[in-house]
């Protein structure tokens, strides 16, 4: 047995009364030939304790699309491009298929993959999680508006009690608590002697714990808290369980009379702060060198200096774990997804080495013959240079003769740090022309500006905003570092009811607009003279900026079209022969008579039924395949919203999400409230670093293959991921599943490319290398793992299965998988321990936390005061999201900002994301990538109020303002660093919302 990982000791063993379970269903992961048993009835165990899992079963393989691009751009991988790749959540088959391979998913249907013993471990696990309110939300029911705040209030200032409500997981024999650790945050005591405690903090054990042996290195330990009822909350026919939450009824009852429940001690559970506290501690701010295969990285909430030595950083790919088990039956029997987060284009530190370039002339990148892969540190050369055997296939290969370099003494090139390829994780190679459309060189990109110009927009002073701001922001357009001024063309569109292209020619005096009224049939009026370089025509298009809000003035036109916009767009990119980005400007619900048009659909009585996923799917299918056409010519399209009620965004947002363009939106968007943070986020996009007409070609070493694929792309086969425009905010989550056994010797290989143009018209191909650890022991696994990379990858797959599935079916899944996840280093990696114990490996003691956060958003919890259009539009930012956003996003960060220290530039220690920090005599910030919030108790320090909004007292403070006045006072300048701070790395500008008041205690 290994060493176990976090324990929790509550302050009593004895177990409870039993009830009479069949095993819980789980997610679907690996070989789909298992199907669930009935219920009630256990499959034998397969060679490690566990068969397949049978709760989900993958859809038919996808429809047929073109074939995959020929040996000159990304040939096929080898082993790697057999067979379809398997969704956790299946969606429905494909309509062209005559009949589905397997069966439709059953909800009822319960798998029986686990021998007896390992159903009982899960299930315990099951009420454990649920005792931590990881499921607290039954199927159908929304919570209260009003109340008092739960344990664990993870996603919002205010978090309203949770009812009791039908559990998932069967209760167990026993009935076993949450995990508790030290934490810190008001109200922390600590719980363990000084001898045992991780963090050095002194302290005596708590009443009736069990003796802890001391810990061996990596191990946490914890302490316990008061014993879970089996009996509380009202009861409910055919439901019965034995923790808060649940409905009890049944034989648990009979173990005496009814007792009061008692809260859980949200001091007793992991803190996320202490981990990522710990981890700044250990490894923030020292260079974290690559050299290492299958290394963990620092948390990415930790800053530090990545030096590239062999694989690639972790700004460029994290894994959900850094060891893969050898053979599927093991990856099976832990049900941790193994998983990779891309994001090709991450921004790289000003002290951190750039991407070097390298540049082979007309011979163009080295690569295996057999399985495509590009030259890199994963080759090795034998036969004194001459030859070099393939990483990923094993494939021996000649050495092209202008690449030829002898060995040295250990059997390494003579050039090997010379060559970026060789040394390197990630770099970049010219692309000759057999990697461009046509074989001949891309012209440089374009960016088209579309205004809607209806009624609204003119009248609250959008449209004029806009123009404004274009004059100064196209002065910034994104150029090579060497060159004096951007490539990239411009053109300017208008729109309500109709189209209006203009020309803007360098040599025309005014500019001149031509009109298309046939909205059915777009087309180009003009070509010589619509797409221009800025510095030439910068005469004639400030004067058309100048003009078009007097042009519109009268305008009384209420109603708008939109895809015949995105056509129109497309179609100039087409003439002009060029990769480009569209970005429109966009407030109503598209009714006008045109395709695409849309009616109002907000229908809040689908609202926790089974229909509910028709609120995430597009209302017509004239958006997807206008988004097919868009990625096919390289067009991507960045939408700004100003909604002032329901707009579907559910529809609009298709076309930016599929083509690797970005959706801001802005509710009821008033002047004064929201310019700032609009401009910010124009200005950011316009300047950030992108590359046009992308595919991406996941290739690995024999054993295991990529299968699945989310984020802002469209796949017509099952290997190439294709993207319109890729930037560096955009990440992708690639799945990976076994074909055969991993060597524990050569470990498992990961190679992403993407083939792109850059902004100056090049194409180019980036390559980020990765080698991972391999083991045939489950405790190498779990040691491996990275929850914020777990929570990413969870995210995206629910949210896609959104489309498909009903909520309910879909927190089943998350709150099951992270049971069986925990059940299975239970039994096979801890030491043996008593059943009341519960025990998580140090990697992911927080994950019951972030897996509660999620089950929080508002996408998989149907909440009626969150609008549909919210949901969808939180649904679309996620699945483009890297590791970093997707960690502030779920757990945001609360900082109390009465403890500053005005002298010192750190930013205070934060506290647990939960209302029950937030203390009457405090100010707190909270930011979760999307919003900022000042929460202000009614006993603030009249000197921090003073010294921030520059008004006497508390009761003075104006509570519409979004943006903090600017005094000069060291308190306010401190406040206003520390939001700079924050707002920093993130994608979007956080909106700063009106300050939130508590005025005296329970309101």
């Amino acid at each position: 047995m290994s060493q176990q990982g976090y324990v929790a000791t509550p302050p009593y063993s004895q177990p409870q009364p039993g009830i009479g379970l069949s095993p819980p269903h789980y997610g679907h992961y690996g070989d789909p030939s298992h199907t669930a048993s009935p219920t009630g009835m256990m499959k034998p165990a397969g060679p490690l304790g566990v068969t397949a899992t049978g709760g989900m079963l993958p859809p038919g393989p996808p429809p047929p699309g073109p074939p995959p691009p020929g040996p000159h751009q990304f040939g096929q991988n080898g082993a790697h491009a057999a067979g379809h790749p398997q969704q956790r959540f299946p969606g429905p088959p494909p309509v062209n298929n005559v009949a589905s391979s397997y069966a439709p998913y059953q909800p009822s249907a319960q798998s029986s993959y686990l021998s007896p013993m390992s159903t009982s471990s899960v299930t315990q696990l099951g009420s454990q999680l649920s005792a931590m309110q990881i499921n607290s939300y039954g199927s159908g029911m929304a919570p209260p508006s009003q109340g008092p705040p739960g344990p664990l209030s993870a996603t919002s200032l205010q978090t309203p009690p949770r009812p009791p409500q039908p559990s998932i997981l069967q209760p167990g024999s026993q009935v076993l608590p949450p995990p508790p650790t030290t934490l810190n945050g008001p109200g922390a005591s600590p719980l363990l002697p000084p001898m045992y405690r991780p963090d050095g903090l002194s302290g005596p054990p708590p009443p009736n714990s069990q003796y802890q042996p001391p810990p061996l290195p990596g191990q946490t330990l914890g302490a316990g808290y008061p014993p879970q009822q089996a009996n509380s909350g009202p009861q409910m026919a055919g439901a019965q369980l034995s923790y808060p939450g649940g409905f009890p009824g049944g034989p648990a009852q009979l173990a005496g009379p009814p007792q009061p429940q008692k809260k859980l001690d949200p001091d007793s559970i992991p803190s996320p702060i202490q981990v990522i506290e710990n981890d700044r501690a250990s490894r923030g701010g020292q260079v974290y060198a690559t050299n290492t295969r299958g290394q963990i990285p620092p948390l990415v909430t930790t800053d530090c200096i990545i030096q590239d030595q062999g694989n690639a950083s972790p700004r460029f790919i994290r894994c959900t774990t850094y060891c893969f088990p050898c053979t599927s039956d093991m990856a099976k029997q832990a049900q941790i997804p193994l998983a990779a987060v891309i994001k090709p284009f991450a921004t790289i530190p000003s002290n951190e080495s750039p991407l070097y370039l390298v540049n082979h002339g007309e011979s163009g990148p080295v690569r295996c013959n057999r399985c495509k892969a590009y030259m890199c540190p994963f080759m090795q050369f034998i036969e004194g240079g001459r030859r070099y055997q393939c990483g990923f296939c094993n494939c021996v290969n000649d050495v092209p003769p202008f690449y030829f370099q002898h060995l040295d003494h250990i059997g390494r090139r003579l050039d090997h740090y010379e060559k970026p390829e060789l040394s390197l994780g990630s770099y970049e190679y010219v692309a000759t022309l057999d990697y461009c459309r046509k074989n001949k060189p891309p012209n440089p990109p374009a960016f088209i500006f579309m205004i809607d110009v209806s009624y609204s927009n003119i009248k609250n002073g959008l449209v004029k905003l806009i123009c404004e701001e274009l004059k100064t922001m196209l002065e910034k357009l994104p150029k090579e570092e060497q060159e004096e001024m951007s490539a990239i063309r411009v053109g300017f569109i208008t729109y309500n009811k109709v189209l209006h292209f203009f020309n803007v020619k360098s040599n025309l005096a005014q500019p001149q607009m031509m009109v298309v009224t046939d909205v059915g049939e777009v087309f180009v009026p003009l070509l010589d003279g619509f797409l221009v370089n800025y510095q030439e025509s910068q005469s004639v298009i400030h004067n058309l900026l100048d003009q078009i809000p007097d042009m519109f003035a009268d305008s009384n036109e209420n109603e708008t079209v939109f895809a015949p916009v995105i056509q129109a767009g497309m179609e100039a990119l087409k003439a002009a022969d060029c990769p480009g980005k569209l970005f429109i400007f966009h407030s109503s619900l598209p009714t006008a008579e045109a395709p695409g048009k849309l009616k109002n659909r907000d229908d809040k009585k689908l609202v926790n039924t089974d229909k509910e996923k028709i609120l995430f799917q597009p209302q017509t299918n004239v958006y997807d395949s206008l988004a097919k056409d868009c990625v096919a010519h390289g067009c991507s399209v960045t939408l700004f919203l100003f909604p002032s009620q329901y707009v579907d965004v559910a529809s609009l947002g298709l076309v930016p999400q599929l083509t690797g363009g970005t959706l801001y939106k802005y509710n009821n968007f008033q002047m004064h409230l929201d310019r700032q943070q609009f401009l910010n986020d124009l200005r950011n996009d316009i300047e950030k670093k992108i590359g046009f007409d992308a595919i991406m070609r996941v290739r690995t070493s024999t054993g295991f293959r990529a299968t699945d694929f989310f984020g802002g792309i469209l796949m017509n086969n099952t290997t190439d991921v294709e993207m319109a425009a890729i930037d560096c905010d955009k990440a992708v989550t690639v799945e990976f599943k076994h074909d055969d056994k991993l060597s524990e010797d050569t470990g498992a290989l990961i190679q992403c490319a993407v083939l792109y143009t850059t902004i100056s018209g090049q194409r180019r191909l980036r390559i980020h290398n990765l080698g991972l650890n391999c083991s045939s022991q489950l405790a190498d696994l779990y040691k491996s793992c990275e929850t914020d990379a777990l929570i990413n990858f969870f995210a995206k797959s629910a949210f896609k299965a959104v489309l498909h599935q009903p909520l309910k079916v879909i927190r089943e899944i998350l709150v099951n998988q992270t049971a069986h996840m925990l059940a299975c280093y239970r039994k096979n990696c801890a030491s043996p321990s008593a059943a009341s114990q519960l025990i998580l490996p140090d990697s992911m003691k927080v994950l019951p936390v972030y897996m509660n956060c999620l089950l929080k958003n508002c996408v998989l919890l149907s909440r009626p005061e969150i609008s549909t259009d919210e949901r969808a539009y939180q649904r679309q930012l996620v699945m483009t999201m890297g590791v970093a956003d997707s960690q502030l996003f779920f757990y945001p960060q609360l900082l109390p900002i009465h403890t500053l220290d005005v002298k010192s530039t750190m930013l205070p220690a934060a506290v647990r994301c939960s209302e029950s920090r937030l203390s009457e005599e405090g100010i707190f910030l909270l930011a979760n990538g999307l919003h900022m919030f000042l929460w202000l108790g009614v006993s603030s320090p009249p000197e921090l109020i003073q010294g921030i909004f520059n008004v006497p007292s508390f009761a003075h403070i104006n509570t519409d303002m979004t943006l903090l006045p600017e005094v000069g006072n060291p308190y306010s300048q401190q406040l206003r660093m520390i939001m700079g701070i924050i707002q920093q790395k993130r994608p979007y500008s956080m909106k700063g919302h009106p300050p939130l008041r508590k005025c005296k205690a329970g309101t």
